[in-house]
């Protein structure tokens, strides 16, 4: 697992928006000290997977679907990195050639295991949460 600076990006967004407020990608970016051009491109990606909506018009932008307490980085991490695991056999719809039903292979259950409870901390405080504690 890897959380891609493009991820990183996306939750400096979703940070952004966590004002409630309607707010334009050149602020963001702005205030990110990113380029408008992969802003844009990680909001595409965020709303697509549902976290951020468009407001067209003169006092457009975009804003959080529900409430940063209700985000969390493993929401964010699925949206930008949806192959996303810490080894490729555990890659949804992978077939690990040694992981067979007659004969387990211990080190794929054992990062199986690591996996789940890394996902499991990504998910565990809200961004507000971690925002707030800041």
């Amino acid at each position: 697992m890897l959380i891609t600076r493009e991820c990183d990006y996306a939750l400096r967004l979703i940070r952004n928006l966590s004002t409630d407020d309607v707010t334009s990608i050149s602020k963001i970016a702005k205030a990110e000290q990113i380029s408008n051009a992969i802003a844009y491109k990680v909001a595409g990606k965020l709303e697509k997977g549902g976290l951020i909506e468009s407001v067209r018009g003169n006092r457009g932008g975009y804003h959080l679907t529900r409430g940063a307490d209700k985000i969390s980085i493993l929401d964010v991490y699925k949206i930008m990195e949806p192959n996303g695991a810490i080894n490729e056999c555990l890659k949804s719809g992978a077939d690990c050639p040694l992981n067979k039903e007659d004969k387990p292979c211990a080190v794929h259950h054992e990062l199986e295991r690591i996996q789940n409870v890394l996902f499991e901390e990504l998910g565990r405080k809200s961004l507000l949460e971690i925002i707030q504690e800041g």
